[in-house]
């Protein structure tokens, strides 16, 4: 019933070992493609505001006048949420681009420094 088989099953192994490691031009196509749907949600966001600048809601109730100005809010602050997330995500893996390319390394820092 019991195996007495000393080595470890791949499945039981670190993913850091089995995993190769990333390169610059991986950090550079991550870094353009959050920087393009960046710009892409600023698009969106900035038409949002267009829209609901011409066309603010008037409801004779002013429950359902509070709930479409709480549903404007929201949808407005998810649009630029996101358009300052992928901004962010594109800088970073930007920097992370020119910092493999001072090292020389090839490689993640985080990932180059896990040797033991």
């Amino acid at each position: 019933m019991t195996d007495s088989d000393p080595t470890p099953s791949p499945a039981l192994e670190s993913p850091a070992a089995t995993r190769p490691r990333k390169g610059p031009l991986s950090f550079l196509s991550g870094s353009l493609t959050a920087g393009l749907l960046a710009w892409l949600a600023l698009g969106l966001s900035q038409r949002l505001v267009a829209y609901y600048a011409l066309h603010p809601p008037s409801y004779g109730s002013a429950i359902a006048q509070s709930i479409a100005t709480a549903l404007k809010t929201l949808i407005v602050g998810m649009a630029f949420l996101a358009t300052f997330s992928f901004a962010f995500i594109a800088l970073g893996l930007g920097l992370v681009f020119v910092q493999s390319l001072v090292s020389g390394s090839g490689s993640a820092p985080a990932e180059a420094d896990k040797t033991a």
